[in-house]
């Protein structure tokens, strides 16, 4: 038994915890929504010992560092930090429909790294400018804030659905089903907290990084240059609601967009933008 091998089961498990999770919706069975919240904490505990695998791997190798390299182990860590926001909400909120929204993201996360053809899953030595124990922090801290942001959006379009519609004082349908407006709303908020805390600390230890490995805190690389569009749009985000109130549909709209921001920063710059970080595309 190897990592790989593990990884190629944990994409089907997230697969099929999503698609029990869409049948409980759909078809209001709770007992398929357990089914479910079981599946995917028994999926999440294969994958943390997969990554685990993977790293003693490395070590095996005489190579000897953590799985969170290349663009292959981001989209493996960031899959598993999906699926730890999302377990945290669900066990927070007892509300299982939210899983409909969420957990197809860790699955696509995990399709893409299994069976996309240009992908290098083997386990290779560091760049001499990834030799650096801020990349482990960098990357933890960045990773968590984007899964905290994906779990909002998914949070956000629930929100936009639920909405009632002119007119209309009650919820029909699977709409009846979600988290209450006020519910979704604070979740909305309290995951862009967390997610802006985060990144936060993400560009700051990726600051840290940047120093030791070429010199200078920052060099407006476009990966560095996105983050900080990113932050400051949840900045704005989080200003607005504090200060001028924002609530609802605005805050939802601009959390679909900053996760937009965030999958650009992450892929659209690997694969359109050349600079400093573009290794990561390996």
């Amino acid at each position: 038994m190897n990592s790989s091998w593990l990884l190629s089961w944990v994409t089907f498990g997230y697969f099929f915890s999503a698609l029990l999770y869409l049948v409980a919706l759909i078809f209001k069975k709770k007992g398929v929504g357990q089914i479910a919240g079981w599946v995917i904490r028994a999926v999440f505990l294969i994958q943390t010992g997969a990554i685990i695998l993977r790293w003693i791997e490395s070590y095996q190798m005489g190579i000897g560092h953590a799985p969170l390299s290349n663009l292959y182990e981001s989209l493996i860590f960031f899959s598993w930090t999906i699926a730890l926001i999302y377990i945290w909400i669900e066990w927070k909120t007892n509300s299982r429909t939210i899983g409909a929204f969420a957990t197809p993201l860790a699955f696509l996360a995990m399709a893409y790294a299994s069976f996309s053809p240009n992908m290098n899953t083997r386990i290779q030595p560091l760049l001499p400018a990834l030799q650096s124990n801020w990349l482990i922090a960098h990357v933890i801290t960045c990773f968590l804030g984007y899964a905290a942001f994906a779990v909002s959006c998914s949070l956000s379009i629930m929100y936009l659905i639920k909405k009632p519609k002119s007119g209309k004082k009650t919820d029909t349908g699977l709409r009846s089903y979600f988290p209450g407006i006020p519910v979704l709303d604070d979740l909305i908020y309290q995951t862009i907290m967390v997610g802006f805390l985060l990144l936060t600390a993400g560009i700051a230890t990726g600051s840290i990084w940047a120093y030791s490995a070429w010199g200078a805190y920052w060099s407006w690389d476009p990966k560095e240059t996105w983050s900080l569009i990113t932050w400051l749009l949840y900045a704005a985000l989080l200003h607005a609601r504090m200060m001028q109130g924002w609530h609802g549909t605005r805050v939802a709209w601009l959390s679909i967009i900053g996760f937009a921001c965030v999958l650009f920063t992450y892929f659209g710059v690997n694969f359109i933008l050349s600079g400093l970080h573009s290794y990561g595309a390996a």
